[in-house]
């Protein structure tokens, strides 16, 4: 073979493996089934253009790993939670129905408003327009519960009576929508359009892989936020009753009683097992929205964020399954390929002006960053040191995630402990 043919195939051959592929590109290079519904042919470009293109994007440089198979979600997307950088997506801005994952929205809007410790006596009002079937952390009418309390019904149930009665402290629902959106479009967070605080499906109510990633990554910039969607179980406030056996016969008594949280990447189930390094966020779903769920999880010193939408393979645990899949390739992938695009920072942050009008390019060099360490403790271990270890904070007036050391001892421990 003549000498500059041989270096054109060369060539042809390392283009392929750099390029962004508008096909799956999955290990078996098997496409979506025909029965699928299909994306838009062109979505919203915010974070950059590849983003827009329906299907797989992803620059494979030499040595990278394949894309897991068996990824049968309408869309997913993995980023680097420290710079920002795609590292790849498919269907990233398709606009699709969240389901509870909304609630990380909710609660980045909602949570700095009132401090932990503040009280509220529910009303029978704070409870009224919750769909049927909603899930429900068991709130009840007349009782008094913190601020504390209600966030964690939110995070670990999944309680659409707690977003009820956050959004009544909030000056109603119609006034939390609105702030929601409001953030969201602060957020550049442009493929949602919110209609109930909680996720359940509503008319015109979506969001996207893209979205739901930036709402993750502006939560866990703060350090309440990072706890609750780090927890595994706690004590929740039970009925106020009268004592009718012993001593305290005739007197009040309140009980409580255990929840668990329902993201089983974090507390595990029949079939699955805590993921290494998970440290949150949030699952959802709905009859309209199928299951949805966006995880951060950290590993070698890298802090991955992965959302995945409406899996339809059938598999027991799909959603949690393809998001493993997708985490154990982005942390191989790491330093492997070239980002398809980038997370952009609220408007007005410092190193806006890439990616979308009024804002862009996350600094990821601002700060100097220690590394979490990944001593083979259990996901759960680790996710309980999510506040010294998965660090996300506002620097220096620049949107970043930073990491640094777990405090001591902590790695080990298993949730519920002192």
């Amino acid at each position: 073979m003549p000498a500059s043919k041989k270096a054109a195939m060369l060539l042809a051959s390392a283009t392929l493996l750099t390029m962004s592929t508008t096909a799956p590109a999955f290990a078996d290079g098997e496409p979506d089934g025909k029965d699928k519904p299909k994306p838009p042919a062109s979505m919203s470009t915010v974070g950059g253009a590849l983003l827009g293109k329906p299907g797989t994007q992803v620059k494979l440089k030499a040595g990278a790993p394949v894309l897991p198979k068996d990824l049968s979600a309408r869309s997913w997307m993995v980023s680097d939670a420290e710079s920002g950088e795609v590292l790849a997506a498919h269907n990233a801005h398709w606009r699709l129905p969240p389901a509870s994952t909304l609630k990380m929205l909710f609660a980045d809007t909602v949570l700095p408003k009132f401090p932990k410790t503040q009280k509220h006596k529910v009303a029978l009002a704070d409870l009224e327009g919750i769909g049927a079937g909603s899930s429900m952390v068991g709130i009840k009418e007349n009782e008094t519960y913190s601020v504390h309390d209600l966030w964690l019904g939110v995070f670990l149930r999944s309680g659409n009576d707690a977003v009820h009665v956050l959004s009544a402290m909030n000056d109603g629902v119609d006034k939390t929508v609105k702030d929601m959106q409001e953030h969201a479009e602060n957020l550049q967070a442009l493929d949602t359009h919110v209609v109930s605080p909680d996720g359940y499906d509503a008319k015109g109510q979506v969001s996207s892989a893209y979205d739901l990633t930036l709402f993750a990554r502006s939560g866990l910039q703060k350090k309440d936020f990072r706890e609750y969607c780090s927890t595994a179980t706690a004590q929740f406030p039970g009925e106020t009753k009268k004592v009718t056996k012993g001593k305290d016969k005739g007197k009040t008594k309140r009980g409580s009683f255990g929840i668990q949280n329902t993201n089983k990447l974090l507390t595990g189930d029949l079939g699955i097992s805590p993921y290494k390094g998970i440290a949150g966020v949030k699952n959802g779903s709905t009859t309209n929205a199928g299951n949805t769920f966006t995880g951060v999880a950290e590993r070698g010193g890298k802090v991955l964020l992965v959302t995945v939408m409406n899996p339809s393979s059938g598999e027991a645990h799909a959603v949690y399954k393809e998001t493993e899949r997708l985490f154990d390739w982005g942390f191989k992938a790491a330093g492997k390929v070239d980002p398809v695009g980038e997370l952009v920072a609220p408007r007005g942050s410092t190193g806006a002006g890439k990616g979308a009008p009024g804002g862009g390019k996350s600094g990821s060099a601002a700060a100097n960053m220690t590394h979490a360490s990944d001593d083979g403790a259990s996901g759960m271990g680790v996710a309980l040191a999510v506040t010294g270890g998965v660090i996300a904070v506002l620097a220096a007036g620049v949107f970043v995630v930073r990491r640094r050391m777990p405090l001591p001892g902590q790695s080990g421990r298993r949730p519920g402990q002192d």
